[in-house]
């Protein structure tokens, strides 16, 4: 028996033996007069109701348990024992309602549940307004795909920088998590470019569609480094001089496949793919990439989206061996062919492929 059950007559008999719905009905009762007046009382009387609802609510019916979770969750001088037992019960319809939105309950406490409680449980926190790192964390450890969703698009919810490593891992096979994280404004330059480097083309494609627009440059900003630490080691080529010379073709009208098919026979690799860039409006260092690859392909399928003749792609397969190696006749009959055989449309696709890995 408490002090505070000793206080009024055969409450401790209806505690210990009397039916649930009696035990309901008192409890209910109890509540009533605390939300009375609730912000007016004492710190002291507040104790009192918390040792008289404490020992009776456990034994109520659900419904009883639910109706007076949803009224002490509102409460900011809740009492602090009973707000504690309704959030750690095992019914989520009780335990959730103190969970979102209780400030009575403590950080220690919001911790200790989220490490022995259920996925329903740890749902429940997600909401609340305001969540720390060190919640957070014990959420992404041990939370399933709904509750890390939710922790991250808590605009409220701080991570620490272990938590925010651990969701840009799930995020790898989680194209929604990405999105989330994506749009975080605590996110920084490293964890975006993390974030970016693990994630398809399509998802950030989604991504820069769905952010701020200083996001959408930083999502651009990351591409482009990630873009260029993927190249192969090695001297990279320099091609500002061949970007000034194409411009200059281009504003003067002279950018055409007459020019192209002149830096190709005059084997200058920078201008001959500045151009193609150009004209095609694949990014120079994607295309850059792709024709200094160990095939020809990409040549023939920009030929043909360009609508080139056989004689310039010719001049770019042989721009793509060197001037110190010489194709066998019998390679170049067997370009042209695939060259002629390749559909404008199937070409087309290819192209828009390698252009939306710029339009992020």
């Amino acid at each position: 028996m408490t002090v505070a059950t000793s206080l009024i007559p055969g409450l401790d008999e209806i505690v210990r033996r009397g039916d649930p719905r009696r035990r309901s009905d008192i409890a209910r009762a109890i509540a009533d007069l605390f939300f009375q007046d609730a912000a007016k009382l004492r710190p002291d009387l507040v104790d009192l109701f918390d040792n008289l609802l404490i020992d009776l609510v456990p034994h109520a019916d659900l419904t009883a348990r639910i109706d007076l979770a949803e009224r002490f969750s509102r409460v900011a001088n809740a009492p602090r024992h009973l707000v504690g037992q309704l959030a750690r019960e095992n019914e989520i319809q009780v335990a959730g309602l103190v969970l979102r939105r209780s400030p009575v309950l403590d950080e220690a406490a919001l911790i200790e549940i989220a490490r022995l409680k259920g996925q329903g449980h740890l749902l429940a926190m997600t909401e609340r307004p305001i969540l720390s790192a060190e919640i957070t964390d014990v959420l992404v450890e041990r939370g399933d795909r709904d509750v890390v969703r939710r922790a991250a698009g808590n605009a409220g919810a701080m991570f620490s920088a272990g938590g925010y490593s651990e969701l840009i891992k799930r995020a790898a096979q989680d194209g929604v998590l990405t999105l989330k994280i994506g749009q975080r404004d605590d996110l920084s330059g490293d964890q975006l470019k993390e974030l970016l480097g693990g994630t398809l083309d399509v998802i950030r494609r989604r991504l820069s569609s769905v952010v701020k627009p200083a996001r959408q440059m930083e999502i651009r900003r990351a591409m482009n480094e990630l873009e260029e630490a993927s190249l192969p080691p090695g001297p990279r080529r320099d091609f500002s001089a061949a970007q000034r010379t194409v411009l200059g073709l281009h504003r003067e009208g002279h950018l055409g496949e007459s020019a192209l098919l002149g830096f190709a026979k005059a084997h200058k690799y920078e201008e001959s793919v500045a151009a193609l860039s150009a004209m095609s409006g694949v990014r120079l260092s994607v295309l850059d990439r792709l024709i200094a690859g160990d095939r020809y392909d990409p040549i023939l399928i920009l030929g043909r989206v360009l609508n080139f003749s056989w004689p310039t792609v010719r001049a770019l397969i042989l721009l793509w061996y060197g001037p110190q190696r010489a194709p066998a006749d019998a390679d170049l009959e067997a370009a042209r062919m695939n060259f002629t055989k390749l559909m404008p449309s199937t070409a087309e696709r290819v192209v828009n492929f390698w252009r939306s890995r710029q339009t992020i």
